[in-house]
């Protein structure tokens, strides 16, 4: 009998009913989607556990929830988009106020949903509402820059930012509240519309704040509708009326939703998508630092993280050293349950385990040989992490972004071989690079920069803090996401010019001192 604690057991199954459209909460009298756990599907006798179901939305309510938006817009002539830059960010910080209230309900959910460990689900409900408040004072900076008027060549100029239209936005189920509202606050603050579907896996914790949404947002500004993403995004695309398609997640499926769309030529992109991020192990790298960031790197929530070191390559000098410290700290880790605090925790896809064990088979099959002892160990909710050494480029290990706990190992002697790797893969995230000498980490960081977009000297790939950018090159990533650069993803540069003389000086004045105008004018909120 699996003991779990008070404070995070489930009371009762959910029933999730309710949905956000036109500024109305109103309840799914239809299909519903059951939500199943793993968690404590440990054996093959024991069945993922039902803890709650959600609306299973037809196409007929997309398109109501995009009518919605679409009015809420009103070709940038709404309430919303109109709306002073202060009032905007009243209603935001009405949100995240009421937003704060919901965090043990939304961190229990984060664990028996995905499987995340408490400690981590904590830190990301915590972290949202961090960049929530750091994009408020992000867009006040923004809005003071943008109340000076510039005058070059007898041209005076108001240039400001303005939002785009409507967003469609879809998040990851592996950060189901922070990576989708990293997409969503931006969205909304800039003065766009939007319609939200949540990912399939980390639906039932957006439940909580339907009503905060209600409450601090005009009608039409969030629409949040539940289902399944071809029956919700895929006739929104088809009208052609969105105008940002923001989306995290696999790389085919943005471009099926791009396909429907049928004026390409002016749909916006903001996506996070793959990547295969590389470690590469310098011979002179400190092994017992490297071993820890590499754990870190490889299997923090069990590797499901864009931005895991999904392959490693080591170097000749140090791959004995390296490969015996690395395996045994790898069979040394725990499995257990997300309030236990370990860094393995169940996998939440019920066909997760089969997958990672098929590469498992398949590397081996092609001459890899599994390092560590417990490697590739399975239960049915977990297949415990396989160390998987030699690489080459026919295993499926070698091209997928396997997003779980395996960690195929190449072994080089020349630098040469992990470049050229990564100047010819799709991906082009971030790259951790491990050691010490400054001739030669000097030429290899010279050579990252221009084939990922972030360099991680010395330690594990990683998105935050999130002031700084994050994106990647090929097929990684379209636009950049951090705090400042979300804020100017979800909006384009417009502004008012005029001849430098008495007349339009005298009537840009009296605009501003009458206030005639939210876009013509020289204040700026505090």
């Amino acid at each position: 009998m699996i003991n779990i604690p008070k404070d995070y057991q489930l009371d009762e199954i959910i029933n999730h009913t309710e949905y956000l459209i036109d500024g109305e909460i109103s309840s799914w009298k239809g299909k519903q989607a059951n939500v199943y756990s793993t968690l404590l599907c440990d054996s093959e006798d024991k069945e993922p556990t039902l803890i709650g179901n959600t609306p299973e939305m037809s196409g007929e309510y997309a398109l109501k929830a995009l009518d919605s938006a679409h009015k809420a817009f009103n070709y940038g002539q709404g309430s919303w988009p109109t709306m002073k830059v202060y009032e905007r960010i009243k209603c935001m910080e009405n949100f995240v106020d009421r937003m704060v209230l919901k965090r043990d309900e939304i961190v229990k959910l984060l664990m028996w949903e995905i499987g995340k460990n408490l400690n981590d689900s904590i830190k990301e409900f915590d972290r949202t509402v961090e960049y929530i408040k750091d994009t408020i004072e992000e867009y006040k900076i923004i809005d003071r820059n943008g109340a000076t008027f510039q005058n070059k060549s007898g041209v005076r100029a108001l240039i400001r930012r303005g939002p785009l239209g409507v967003v469609l936005c879809l998040g990851p189920y592996n950060y189901p509240l922070n990576e989708t509202f990293a997409l969503l606050i931006p969205a909304i603050i800039m003065g766009n519309t939007t319609i939200f579907k949540p990912a399939k896996h980390g639906v039932l914790l957006i439940a909580p704040l339907l009503e905060a949404f209600k409450e601090s947002f005009p009608s039409g500004v969030v629409n949040i509708v539940f289902g399944r993403g071809r029956e919700i995004a895929s006739p929104i695309m088809k009208t052609g009326k969105i105008d940002v398609l923001a989306l995290i997640g696999h790389s085919s499926s943005a471009i099926s939703l791009q396909d429907l769309h049928p004026q390409k030529s002016r749909l916006r992109l903001v996506l996070g998508l793959e990547a295969k991020n590389p470690g590469i192990i310098l011979k002179d790298a400190d092994i017992d630092l490297t071993v820890k960031e590499c754990i870190s790197g490889t299997l923090s929530f069990n590797g499901q993280r864009c931005t895991a070191l999904k392959i490693l390559y080591v170097h000749e000098d140090i791959k004995d050293e390296f490969l015996e410290k690395f395996t045994k700290a790898v069979d040394e880790l725990k499995l257990g349950l997300p309030w236990e605090n370990t860094l393995l925790t169940p996998l939440p896809e019920p066909g997760k385990p089969k997958y990672i064990s098929d590469l498992i088979d398949d590397a081996v099959s092609k001459g890899a040989k599994i390092l560590n002892r417990r490697g590739g160990k399975k239960q049915k909710n977990f297949v415990f992490p396989a160390v998987l050494y030699p690489i080459t480029k026919d295993m499926n290990v070698y091209e997928e972004e396997q997003f779980g706990p395996v960690i195929p190992v190449i072994s080089f002697n020349d630098i040469s071989k992990p470049i050229a790797d990564m100047s010819e893969s799709n991906y082009g995230q971030q790259v951790s690079i491990f050691g010490q000498d400054v001739d030669t980490l000097g030429p290899i960081i010279d050579s990252m920069v221009n084939l990922v977009c972030r360099v991680n000297l010395n330690s594990a790939c990683q998105r935050g803090p999130d002031i700084y950018p994050f994106t990647g090159r090929k097929d990684s990533a379209v636009a950049t996401l951090s705090v400042h650069d979300a804020l100017r993803s979800f909006s384009i540069r417009t502004f008012v010019a005029s001849k430098d003389n008495d007349l339009n000086k005298n009537i840009l004045r009296e605009m501003i001192d009458s206030k005639k105008s939210h876009f013509i004018r020289t204040d700026y909120y505090l």
